[in-house]
């Protein structure tokens, strides 16, 4: 008998896997300066919610690329029940092959999962298969008062997210990575709880005693990450990032606009 898995024990059938929901999703795509796009790639889809937006706000295939067939299963199934089958194709496969499959990208998108393969690394993956004046839209978990954070909270990210910086760092490297920053969307505190935290600590819980030690440790990592939120006194968060690519031959500007919250 195979080992249980932990991540479809813990995840599957949820609609949101991490932070964000619709109407964030939608906010983000409207501040776009146009919202016409032929070549649309959801980069680290998951089970798809965001991916369900973006193919009924634009009527445009969308592209959907993720490493975890179950979850997309679950979108296939999804956007059939939805009636937009026809608006979702998916991919099997590692974020970091994308420029391997897709070239002309108008729209690449991508919540809460570059940190996969590193945000630095992630925008220089893409950029080069991004269309010169397409455009980039990256959710990546940042420090917004890293003076702030509690001692247990800094701790728990230089283990688990090295890497992890402040908006402005982020910022610079949009631009050495050849995009220009339209814009930043920081998403609100109950983004992460309704419909997220709040269904996975429940399961989390009850996963405690489960037979297979992978299970319950996964379980007790879950917790623990719920419980550094609820301490973190907001010093950290997803913040959304809109990015233009460089039209050939003319280098990225700086912001366009602040972080907002």
């Amino acid at each position: 008998m195979s080992d249980p898995d932990p991540i479809s024990l813990l995840f599957g059938g949820m609609q949101k896997l991490g932070p964000g929901d619709n109407a964030h999703t939608l906010h983000v795509l409207r501040l776009l300066p146009r919202q016409d796009f032929r070549v649309i790639v959801d980069a680290g889809c998951g089970s798809g919610r965001q991916t369900l937006v973006l193919a009924r706000a634009l009527s445009t295939l969308v592209h959907a690329v993720d490493s975890y067939q179950p979850f997309l299963n679950e979108l296939v199934r999804h956007a059939e029940e939805a009636q937009i089958g026809e608006l979702v194709r998916t991919h099997c496969m590692d974020m970091k092959d994308i420029p391997g499959a897709f070239s002309g990208i108008d729209l690449l998108w991508s919540e809460g999962a570059a940190y996969n393969i590193g945000f630095a690394n992630a925008l220089s993956v893409w950029a080069p298969v991004i269309a010169p004046g397409g455009f980039a839209v990256v959710s990546e978990l940042s420090w917004l008062k890293r003076e702030d954070a509690p001692v247990t909270v800094r701790d728990f990210f230089r283990a688990g997210y090295p890497d992890m910086r402040s908006v402005q760092e982020n910022a610079e490297l949009v631009t050495r990575a050849g995009f220009k920053l339209l814009a930043t969307h920081t998403l609100p505190r109950e983004s992460w709880v309704e419909g997220y935290y709040d269904v996975l600590a429940s399961r989390a819980k009850a996963l405690l005693d489960h037979a297979a030690p992978s299970v319950r440790e996964f379980a007790v990592e879950t917790i623990k990450e719920i419980e550094v939120f609820e301490q973190s006194k907001d010093s950290y968060g997803y913040v959304f990032f809109l990015l233009e690519r460089a039209q050939q031959g003319a280098p990225a500007d700086g912001p366009a606009s602040r972080a907002r919250r």
